[in-house]
């Protein structure tokens, strides 16, 4: 079962609407997207030929958005049951 079919990923500008809105840094989008750096983070916000966002990118940031700090723990259990080690740093925007 597919979750998301006929992804349009969001422009650029959408990306710059969302990262005012927050008022982060390109840091902390590139945290919120679980991407390396604020340098990884504007090769989907700008250059020649940004690189479009991945449903999996947006789906992270869009949970981070949207889900309380229990449901992401819940998420978080889930992916530890399901075999992945990590250390936890839940971002509060």
């Amino acid at each position: 079962m597919r979750l998301i079919e006929n992804y349009v990923p969001p422009s650029t500008d959408d990306l710059a609407d969302l990262k005012g809105k927050l008022r982060f840094t390109g840091q902390q989008m590139a945290e919120l997207a679980g991407v390396s750096g604020s340098n990884q983070w504007r090769k989907y916000t700008g250059g020649e030929k940004p690189r479009e966002l991945n449903q999996h990118i947006l789906f992270f940031i869009a949970a981070q958005l949207t889900l309380d700090q229990k449901e992401l723990l819940s998420i978080l259990d889930k992916m530890r049951k399901l075999g992945s080690e990590f250390e936890e740093n839940l971002i509060q925007p």
